[in-house]
């Protein structure tokens, strides 16, 4: 299976930045550029129009900025985002808003590089879903998966360590994660968030439900080819005949 070219468009408002963008990818065989934005407004309708996989972001432009240009998308209609920016203190609201990563200006090349190789890793974890369906085996493990969530709680960010998620329900085009007795609502589809989430550790056993693969206690077979997956802290969730498979094999059940 030949994964697809990532087709990328850059925003930036200024033309040496994108320039440089365009440098730093040149080695990148894999990235098509298919447009280029000087502002919110033109990289909106360019998203619309052509769609693209990959989006390289400024923050501060004239007009909306990157975040505000992200907040009126569709979360389930949002390519893979990294941000290229000046400023350092913005990244904790970078991967708050979902962006795989975070390249400074200027930039360099050996980081961007860093980029591009969990751009990618995303991208083939996707491209594999979308070929052999969702309930295709998950890619192997490997680095470069989310080990933080940044939540929006009130007028608050907080920081989730992934180790200590249980478990996520889809809800729409939100997650509701599940961390012992707290649940936090967090704007995402369950679909982009587990292109972020080891799938060694994070295991689907339902369409809208994903499991810490370290917090199941017991699994009990139901009719049908259906089952019951029981948590550590007593929480029972149904485990369909779609995902048993993968399940039993993750699992390591016979």
């Amino acid at each position: 299976m030949t994964t697809p070219r990532l087709r990328t468009v850059l925003v930036d408002d200024e033309v040496l930045a994108r320039l440089a963008l365009r440098q730093a990818l040149a080695s990148h065989d894999e990235v098509e550029i298919v447009g280029e934005c000087g502002n919110a407004d033109e990289a909106m309708q360019a998203l619309r129009a052509l769609q693209p996989d990959l989006l390289f972001l400024d923050i501060q432009m004239p007009g909306m900025d990157g975040f505000g240009l992200l907040h009126e998308l569709a979360p389930d209609r949002l390519p893979l985002v990294v941000f290229a920016t000046a400023f350092a203190e913005h990244a904790l609201r970078a991967f708050d808003a979902n962006a795989l990563d975070y390249v400074l200006k200027p930039i360099d090349q050996g980081r961007f590089d860093q980029a591009m190789a969990r751009v990618n890793r995303h991208w083939q974890g996707l491209h594999a879903v979308h070929a052999h369906g969702e309930s295709a085996a998950p890619p192997a493990a490997g680095t470069g998966y989310a080990q933080r969530l940044s939540i929006r709680s009130g007028e608050h960010i907080r920081v989730i360590a992934v180790a200590d998620i249980d478990w996520i329900r889809a809800d729409g085009n939100y997650v509701h994660i599940h961390v012992g007795s707290s649940r936090f609502l967090h704007r995402e589809t369950l679909r982009h968030l587990l292109t972020m989430l080891d799938p060694a550790r994070f295991l689907r056993i339902h369409r809208g439900i994903v499991v810490n693969v370290e917090r199941v206690a017991e699994v009990h077979p139901l009719f049908q080819g259906n089952a019951e997956v029981v948590l550590r802290d007593g929480t029972r969730l149904g485990l369909s005949r779609r995902f048993r498979a993968a399940a039993w094999t993750v699992l390591g059940l016979h």
